[in-house]
């Protein structure tokens, strides 16, 4: 059956317009003429059979239907653009691994460990991808991810990696050589917060006896990298999971704040959809994962 699909190169020039928001900027970007990237949005505009652009006083404005589109577009010329990467740069017999990871995990405790990996599996092309959100397996080129959560996920099948402990840490300039005698004692100092995890600090109280302290005060960090980063600054207290910081602690940089450790709800998993289990990739890697997590 014949795609109902205008030509790629119009896609192109509506993906570039829509950003720039300018034919002329387009046309640089795409390197091709103002008159050509002006061409093609007109014939996109007739394939499609209404207007994507409104043109006011020299100015390039998109219309609803338009902006709706690029999104939708912008996708679609993402995955076309990471499928043809992938399939330029492989050069072995076994495939290529699109990992989903967390930021944080993947830089402080994942990637210090895939050498050993790529020693052992030369012919996997490993391609690391970092997610905050959830994403979805059906709608985007991931063969497996690092999943920090429950195992509520359909269509999915877990591997358990670890559990997770976290605690009150800060530089020790905060404490001022200050010695604190219980949770109560934080409130004196600025909380720092995750975004993504909103409830850590009143999980973190509630756990340790202290339910009724409001917790969720204070400056708001998208990634624990930069929980991390702040918490060295001296802007504040964290309570950040243990085996993010073990450097840190040993070095002296942070200190535990109050020595009460408490277990997370959840736990890390490597999740891949059930109808990969047996690609070669996922296997090898799944027993490479938990191998390392048995190591420490």
């Amino acid at each position: 059956m014949r795609r109902i699909l205008p030509s790629l190169a119009a896609l192109q020039c509506f993906d570039a317009a829509a950003r720039q928001l300018s034919f002329t900027r387009a046309a640089t970007e795409l390197n091709i003429t103002q008159s050509a990237v002006s061409r093609q949005i007109r014939l996109l505009e007739e394939f499609l059979g209404r207007a994507l652009f409104h043109r006011i006083k020299q100015r390039l404005v998109m219309t609803d239907a338009g902006d709706a589109y690029a999104r939708d577009i912008r996708d679609v010329l993402d995955r076309a653009e990471a499928a043809t990467l992938a399939l330029m740069a492989y050069s072995g017999t076994s495939g290529a691994l699109n990992l989903a990871i967390l930021p944080t995990f993947g830089s402080r405790w994942l990637v210090p460990r895939l050498g050993s990996f790529t020693t052992r599996y030369p012919e996997i092309q490993l391609n690391l991808l970092t997610r905050l959100k959830p994403f979805d397996f059906a709608k985007e080129e991931i063969d497996v991810a690092i999943h920090f959560g429950d195992t509520s996920w359909p269509g999915v099948e877990y591997h358990h990696l670890m559990n997770e402990v976290t605690v009150p840490i800060c530089a020790p300039s905060l404490l001022a050589g200050r010695s604190l005698k219980g949770p109560s004692d934080l409130m004196s100092f600025t909380l720092l917060q995750h975004s993504t995890r909103p409830d850590a600090w009143a999980d973190w109280f509630e756990a340790v006896g202290e339910p009724s302290i409001n917790a969720v005060k204070g400056p708001r960090f998208e990634q624990f990298y930069m929980v991390i980063q702040a918490a060295l600054a001296g802007l504040g207290m964290a309570v950040l999971p243990l085996f993010l910081v073990q450097d840190e602690l040993a070095s002296g940089r942070l200190v535990v704040a109050v020595d009460l450790p408490v277990p997370s709800r959840n736990a890390y998993y490597l999740v891949h959809p059930n109808s990969k289990r047996d690609a070669y990739p996922v296997k090898v890697f799944k027993d490479w994962l938990l191998e390392q997590c048995e190591l420490g």
